[in-house]
């Protein structure tokens, strides 16, 4: 039976990608996004203006402005919410704390008090890996402790997994939190390592390169991302977490080559110590994923990477 789906974050990365995905499928879906500047808000309107011309509305609004949010909902007959809308980034997080709070805590809070009213609607929404924080060991299993986010972003999407348990224990939401692991592919966010590493190999200008390189991350390819995203709102599970991750670390300085191999130049270097706010290394263990969500990632870095560099190449003004 075909769903109605209604996704907060709509002309995000993942968001854009997961309307299509469902469309295409034949559920009817509604956006909601409110076209924030933290990124280049023309990039989020290209997007929305993509999936308008498939059909898909996306409503411009807030998660914190509750009427516009609960009558956008109740409009479409939505029967699945997936909550994509937050403020990313970890780096920025140091920078702009609040907006961390508003989005992220008073945002899901939101969200949260909508399906208290609604329990009938199930709600899927994006935690991320970062909640694992300084863990030690490798991979990162769901069951793993996660009381050391390294980030206030990690803490934001920790808190956001304990309201969800607690609203579904009090008032039966049926609530699946799905921890996403450095997502990247076409129509992606400038401010994440690849696209901006992209953009300044092109231009010839110099790239910030932490701890040596000698970084990794378990880099996955949006479209896996958005099939384990379309299999848990299916699964519809009543309290569930998720890793969703490539179960494949890349060192970064193997992402730097791949995109000087692919972008035809060479990147100046800029060395510099890690950033307290970061970690050494991301690995999802996805076993928990495989058996109950049949989530099996494709899509290689390198593949991905091309993907990716292909797009850019076509939309270089959207790199700001």
């Amino acid at each position: 039976m075909n769903k109605k789906v209604f996704i907060t974050g709509a002309a995000g990365f993942i968001g854009y990608h997961l309307a299509i995905h469902l469309h295409r499928r034949g559920d009817s879906v509604v956006g909601y996004d409110n076209f924030n500047s933290y990124y280049s808000p023309e990039l989020k309107k290209a997007r929305a203006a993509e999936l308008e011309k498939l059909g898909i509305p996306v409503i411009q609004g807030d998660l914190n402005d509750s009427n516009t949010l609960e009558k956008s909902i109740v409009n479409h007959q939505t029967s699945h919410l997936v909550n994509l809308a937050a403020q990313a980034g970890v780096r920025y997080s140091i920078v702009s704390p609040e907006s961390y709070l508003k989005a992220n805590i008073d945002g899901f809070l939101s969200v949260l008090e909508f399906c208290r009213r609604h329990p009938h609607i199930k709600l899927t929404y994006a935690s991320s890996s970062s909640v694992y924080g300084r863990n030690d060991k490798i991979p990162f299993s769901i069951d793993d402790p996660t009381d050391n986010p390294v980030s206030l972003y990690g803490v934001t999407k920790k808190t956001n997994e304990l309201m969800a348990n607690s609203y579904h224990h009090l008032f039966g939401i049926a609530v699946t939190g799905l921890r996403f692991f450095t997502v990247y592919g076409p129509w992606g966010r400038p401010d994440m390592a690849y696209f901006s590493f992209a953009d300044k190999i092109m231009k010839g200008e110099p790239i910030k390169v932490y701890h040596n390189g000698n970084m990794f991350r378990d880099f996955t390819y949006v479209d896996d991302i958005v099939a384990g995203t379309a299999a848990a709102i299916d699964l519809e599970s009543q309290c569930e977490l998720f890793n969703l991750g490539n179960h494949q670390p890349e060192q970064l300085m193997t992402m730097i080559e791949i995109l000087e191999e692919l972008c035809g130049k060479k990147a100046l270097k800029t060395f510099l110590p890690m950033p307290r706010e970061d970690v050494p290394s991301t690995y999802a263990d996805i076993a928990y994923s495989q058996e109950k969500l049949n989530f099996q990632p494709k899509t290689s870095l390198r593949d991905g990477l091309k993907h990716f560099v292909e797009w850019f190449s076509c939309y270089p003004n959207f790199s700001h």
